[in-house]
């Protein structure tokens, strides 16, 4: 299959199997799994942060940091679009008793700062205590500028608030501005780290933050059923993607740009050029049946979401002659 979805349907390589297979392995809930252990202390090195946690999904991750920062009661302010607000189940409120406060982003992903000040409440019993300022970098595929990332740290300081970042797709905020991915993380509290998106492993996050933190989140992560046994095999797969899969994320950007344009010159689209990683988004005339397309296509071993606005996804399954295949057979069927 040719597969647009997302890049969450990366397969591990062969390479990456045999590590995966030949894994020490142990009981993670003991302490006891070496390539668990292994991969949290390579995290804390790579990320300059105190403590991690080898958690089994970016959902996880995030929910734990929120539960970590968060009592019952309180509350965090995020992006209307922030995936640990509007994909994550609500699981903050449901499972956390945190009540999400939610500030429309721009068109570049940032939430101004003066709608995030407006919406901290006072120190009242009639309202949650905000807490903590969640960001998202990238979201939708668009990189928060180093420069705003900076302003966010200088902003929770003055506010008493404590800074965490999905950073889902991070390395691929990192890879575009062509800087080390400490250069982003340094300015947060705690930060989710995924392993199974571009970066190819099958399975897992990570969440990093101080010792305190992670202790804390780490109790969580048992209450919620996540602790897990001989995970080794799969912390070894991320681990091998962190040291091998970074750098080549340049080569999904350059295949999304190339995707982009291409699909801006079929009749009835109209692309989104500002999108810079590994994300393309496209609008189309009411002409077009994307339903039925993307059931066509399906039959001819390619995959993609049909919706309103196309988001299709590059990642290290997807090479320049798929694209064309893609392009290709969607014209034979406007």
């Amino acid at each position: 299959m040719i597969d647009f979805r997302s890049d969450t349907v990366t397969k591990p390589t062969k390479e990456m199997r045999d590590i995966m297979y030949n894994a020490p392995v142990g009981d993670d809930v003991y302490g006891d799994d070496e390539s668990v252990n292994q991969l949290e202390a390579y995290a804390c090195k790579r990320f300059n942060f105190e403590a991690a946690l080898y958690c089994s999904s970016g959902t996880q991750a995030n929910l734990l940091a929120l539960m970590a920062h968060c009592e019952r009661g309180d509350e965090y302010i995020c992006g209307q679009n922030a995936h640990n607000y509007k994909f994550e189940g609500g699981g903050a409120a449901v499972l956390g008793s945190v009540q999400p406060q939610p500030i429309e982003n721009e068109a570049d992903g940032s939430i101004p700062f003066s709608k995030i000040a407006a919406a901290i409440k006072p120190d009242d019993c009639h309202f949650a205590k905000t807490r903590l300022l969640s960001l998202e970098n990238t979201i939708g595929g668009k990189v928060l500028p180093l420069e705003y990332l900076a302003q966010a740290r200088d902003f929770v300081n003055t506010h008493s608030l404590a800074l965490h970042l999905d950073g889902a797709r991070a390395f691929n905020a990192a890879v575009e501005l062509k800087v080390d991915i400490t250069e982003i993380t340094k300015h947060f509290d705690s930060v989710s780290i995924c392993l199974s998106k571009g970066l190819g492993a099958p399975v897992g996050s990570l969440l990093l933050g101080s010792p305190a933190l992670i202790n804390k989140a780490r109790r969580w992560r048992k209450v919620l059923g996540g602790g897990m046994r001989q995970a080794g095999m799969l912390a070894a797969a991320g681990q091998f993607a962190l040291e091998h899969n970074v750098e080549r994320l340049k080569d999904d950007h350059e295949n999304a740009r190339y995707l982009a344009q291409q699909l801006s010159e079929i009749s009835g689209f109209t692309v989104d050029m500002t999108n810079t990683t590994n994300m393309v988004y496209a609008t189309y005339t009411s002409s077009i049946n994307i339903e039925d397309i993307a059931e066509a296509l399906k039959q001819q071993g390619i995959l993609f979401s049909p919706s309103k606005q196309l988001r299709l996804v590059t990642h290290l399954d997807i090479t320049r002659e798929d694209i064309d295949t893609f392009l290709n057979a969607l014209s034979a069927h406007i």
